[in-house]
């Protein structure tokens, strides 16, 4: 089972702060999709959003079609698992996954057993005791044995090491391939899971950046190398994301699309087009003031 999201004009005020300011988005069901963005930018505000934790002071959010604020129908099949855990921390692990399994339509004692044994969770200690690492990795098995249409981990893998991570990305892209589901990613680990996401929507101060396919997101940044003179000139009325200069040498990062003409003409002038990686592209995009043709 499936279920797609949509956003029309949603905004979130915490008193006079706007945290998330008329998004509208559509999210395909059965992608695994990337939220990306700052510290600030209104991530977690809108995945609470999604999981019915708040309603939009305006605008509308939907899952599958319904409004899931207060509506027993839809909230089921959402699972928002944040990095602190939303469980009570005087239970065991053990009495953690027993309440989860009898909240969750769709829970898989078996697999939250195996992820137990890989993540080495003790089932007897209480959360309290457990160290971030294992806080985290408890969200993990949450989350994936609940095995909700729409499944949501907002920076909940960042207490645990790199190996534990990877063994995270790992069971995620198994579980989804064998159980397709919407899952969204909220992350600052970007180049970690940029091989997991097929679609990407960045935010910056609760508004949209860019969403879409992310190919097709990462091909529309490319870093121009030359001489100065000339990257300048092949660059100029494209949308600069980035300037570095060494000498006679400079690099620019651009965002747009780059026709097979307009690579000719850089092989012509002498210059290198080059990939920018995904998490350069967010970090460029949200971290200055946009200027040229967004269609260069």
């Amino acid at each position: 089972m499936t279920l797609g999201v949509s956003a029309a004009n949603v905004t979130l005020d915490y008193g006079d702060t706007r945290a998330v300011d008329d998004l509208s988005f559509t999210l395909d069901g059965g992608k695994i999709h990337g939220l990306l963005g700052r510290n600030g930018s209104g991530k977690t505000s809108l995945v609470s959003l999604i999981a019915a934790f708040r309603r939009p002071t305006s605008g509308t959010i939907t899952v599958g079609g319904r409004q899931p604020f207060e509506n027993a129908e839809v909230t089921p099949d959402i699972c928002l698992i944040r990095e602190a855990g939303d469980v009570f921390e005087s239970d065991t692990v053990k009495r953690v996954l027993k309440f989860a399994a009898t909240f969750r339509p769709r829970w898989d004692a078996r697999l939250a057993e195996r992820l137990v044994e890989r993540f080495e969770l003790p089932e007897r200690k209480r959360v309290t005791s457990l160290s971030r690492g294992m806080r985290s990795a408890l969200g993990v098995v949450l989350g994936l044995a609940a095995r909700a249409p729409v499944t949501i981990f907002d920076e909940v893998h960042l207490g645990m090491d790199a190996p534990s991570r990877y063994a995270f990305y790992e069971e995620l892209l198994d579980d989804y391939l064998a159980h397709p589901r919407t899952v969204i990613l909220s992350t600052h680990l970007i180049e970690e899971v940029s091989s997991l996401l097929e679609e990407v929507l960045i935010i910056d101060k609760g508004r949209l950046v860019t969403h879409g396919p992310a190919d097709e997101l990462k091909e529309r940044g490319v870093a121009v190398t030359g001489r100065t003179a000339d990257v300048e000139a092949f660059t100029r009325g494209m949308e600069i994301l980035n300037t570095q200069r060494l000498g006679g040498t400079t690099r620019i990062t651009v965002f747009g699309s780059m026709d097979d003409g307009r690579r000719r003409k850089a092989a012509e002038a002498g210059l290198e087009l080059g990939p920018v990686p995904l998490q350069d592209l967010v970090v460029h995009l949200t971290g200055r003031e946009r200027s040229g043709d967004d269609d260069a």
